[in-house]
């Protein structure tokens, strides 16, 4: 039988999950992933069952490698902002 993992580490899953989610640059994509990450862990936060919760954060322990590199890949190719995201103004190097 798996051990069940600890609250914290739950909860440190948790965190990491919405961290990664909050860095991709397309506002669609950050937006899908903050919303689904927070809607999956609010639906096991009263699970007692130790199987059941060692099998769901193993899953997530696996999904968390994927959206990393997802991530990761959104940077690289990221587009333009859009309108409902906050506009910085653009600085060129001459600008202070």
């Amino acid at each position: 039988m798996a051990t069940p993992p600890t609250k914290q580490s739950v909860l440190n899953l948790y965190h990491s999950m919405l961290r990664t989610s909050q860095s991709f640059t397309s506002y669609n994509f950050r937006t899908y992933f903050v919303r689904r990450t927070k809607s999956t862990f609010r639906e096991i936060h009263n699970e007692s069952d130790p199987a059941k919760l060692a099998a769901f954060y193993a899953e997530k322990s696996q999904e968390l490698a994927v959206l990393k590199r997802s991530a990761i890949v959104n940077q690289l190719y990221g587009g333009r902002r859009l309108v409902v995201e906050d506009q910085k103004p653009v600085r060129d190097r001459g600008d202070t």
